[in-house]
């Protein structure tokens, strides 16, 4: 069986035509969400550009956020606490009900894993 085949729900792969079809743009893709079935986590694939970042500024979910940064260097605020720079390799933590926003300050685009805890419903899973 092929991830490309109906019902194959264990792996979710980055669909690298759509994410190079625009190197400069944002770019999100959710991997795994109540669409394909999730209850427990969500997770979404995210390239922002520079100068770019979070759409609704400051902003709150009811549930965890956890950002892993792949590449490039995201800038946060959390709690009006900020701005802190995550690199590749950082895990940063946004508990449900904290006031966050990200961005990118750099020259490159950052990319990076989006992870909620519940998955959050459809129409929220940014």
């Amino acid at each position: 069986m092929t991830t490309n085949e109906p019902g194959f729900r264990y792996l979710h792969a980055v669909d690298r035509d759509a994410l190079a079809a625009n190197p400069d743009s944002r770019y999100s893709q959710r991997l795994f969400d109540r669409s394909a079935g999730a209850d427990q986590a969500a997770v979404n694939y995210i390239r922002t550009p520079p100068g770019d970042g979070s759409p609704r500024g400051m902003h709150t979910h009811a549930w965890e956020q956890l950002f892993y940064i792949l590449d490039g260097t995201m800038t946060i605020e959390v709690e009006g606490h900020g701005d802190f720079q995550a690199g590749p390799g950082s895990l940063v933590v946004f508990p449900a009900g904290v006031a966050h926003r990200n961005w990118n300050a750099g020259d490159v685009a950052t990319v990076h894993l989006a992870i909620n805890t519940p998955a959050p419903p459809l129409k929220d899973a940014s």
